[in-house]
């Protein structure tokens, strides 16, 4: 599911996948600390993820920026495999996600058509 590049919540879409980089990169922390998961392998699923989320954020005027984001809502919940409480922010993140579609796609729904 994609958003017109002109829909409002396409900026909250974006939003969403900025934030998730900075919580991501708060989970590393705990992954290394806490968890006690190797700094090479938490750093690649940090970096995963992040590289996802910015390209993501970058690319939602296409659909490859919508595909993206999807991407990165589903490795960020399995971060979880990682650290216990991204499945937690994982969902959340993901949640917020699919809310800013669905709201985006009902105001496309309820704008006046162009061509009438």
């Amino acid at each position: 599911m994609t958003l017109d590049p002109t829909n409002p919540m396409r900026v909250a879409a974006m939003s969403v996948l900025i934030f998730e980089i900075v919580v991501v990169w708060l989970a590393f922390i705990g992954m290394i600390q806490v968890s006690g998961i190797d700094l090479a392998v938490a750093a690649a699923w940090c970096a995963a993820v992040s590289v996802l989320c910015l390209a993501g954020a970058a690319g939602l005027r296409r659909r490859w920026g919508y595909l993206l984001g999807w991407v990165a809502q589903v490795i960020s919940i399995g971060l979880g495999l990682l650290t216990p409480w991204m499945y937690a922010m994982g969902i959340i993140f993901a949640l917020i996600w699919v809310t800013c579609i669905v709201l985006g796609r009902r105001l496309e729904a309820m704008a006046p058509r162009k061509d009438q």
